[in-house]
């Protein structure tokens, strides 16, 4: 059966692992985790992505495309309008973080009010934009997730309808359901 859920097993160890959910999820958390106890080449795609003002670089594709072609690999699955099927059409296995807007919204906003508050430095020393921004700025992450809280579970329904049984999805609903699926299947636990 493709779709699992938390506390069903895995059979076999993925080699491909995309970890799909809305942004403040925990989709970069649980890459980190997967990629260091299953001992799979780990790529943050935000990093490949932002250049310097939050640009994106001209050489994202491609990066993304040498790292798709590789026999193993953990990565979260996002950038979709510009990287098309490239790493869901050769992914074994999608962790997909499921969880309700309520919990997304309070991670999302704790993560970006310390990133702000910390000026913590992000991919190519960028960092994030003042507060009052989420009032003024329709792409803000905070307003970003928010709008787009129903799209990883649409594009994981959409693969498992084109795809079938040649992916692996397991479904994780809330932070106990990622800490129990993480306890049981990643030695090095969850991050």
């Amino acid at each position: 059966m493709p779709l699992l859920e938390w506390d069903d097993e895995l059979v076999v160890r993925p080699r491909r692992v995309l970890v799909a959910g809305v942004s403040g999820a925990g989709k970069t958390t649980l890459a980190t985790a997967v990629g260091r106890s299953w001992g799979l080449p780990r790529i943050e795609l935000d990093a490949l992505h932002h250049g310097a003002g939050w640009q994106p670089r001209a050489e994202f594709a491609g990066e993304v495309a040498t790292f798709a072609g590789r026999a193993e690999w953990v990565t979260e699955w996002q950038y979709t309008s510009k990287l098309g099927d490239m790493l869901h059409s050769r992914a074994d296995c999608v962790l997909w973080l499921d969880h309700p807007r309520s919990l997304v919204m309070r991670q999302v906003l704790r993560r970006t009010v310390r990133r702000r508050v910390l000026r913590e430095q992000l991919w190519n020393g960028n960092v994030e934009p003042p507060l009052w921004t989420i009032l003024t700025d329709p792409e803000h992450v905070v307003r970003w997730s928010w709008r787009t809280h129903g799209g990883p579970g649409e594009r994981v329904r959409a693969l498992l309808d084109e795809r079938g049984a040649d992916v692996t999805v397991v479904r994780l609903r809330g932070r106990r359901q990622v800490v129990g699926w993480a306890g049981r299947n990643l030695p090095n636990g969850p991050g």
